[in-house]
């Protein structure tokens, strides 16, 4: 079983950048498609982006895209997300997520494993 770390949230003003990590711990995190997905107050969790097992294959929410770069090393077990041109709506509660199997999915409910989240605060 894979467990998950987030770190490297904080506060950045707008059009700043930051980088995202989640440590994994476990032999199989090779295995699993992983996603980033964030949580605003008062609003439903949401995909941001994943990345599948091999890190082959990326998706991103149209939210983000363009400013946001997912990434994976197998050998470290670590996911990273690079976040640019961060803008106000981005502030959230980030969570990084692993869903077991091949098949890359956006659908929240594919995500059994789930970190504690890392917060991103981007002021005006």
């Amino acid at each position: 079983q894979v467990q998950l770390v987030e770190s490297g949230g904080g506060l950045v003003q707008a059009g700043g950048s930051l980088q995202l990590s989640c440590a994994a711990s476990g032999r199989t995190f090779r295995s699993y498609t992983m996603g980033w997905f964030r949580q605003a107050p008062g609003k439903e969790r949401e995909f941001v982006a994943l990345i599948d097992w091999s890190g082959g294959h990326t998706s991103y929410a149209d939210s983000v895209k363009g400013r946001s770069t997912i990434s994976r090393d197998n050998a470290k077990n670590t996911l990273t997300l690079q976040m640019n041109s961060l803008k106000p709506e981005d502030t959230a509660l980030y969570y990084c997520a692993a869903a077991p199997g091949p098949i890359a999915t956006t659908r929240i409910d594919a995500y059994n494993i789930w970190g504690q989240g890392t917060q991103v605060t981007v002021s005006s």
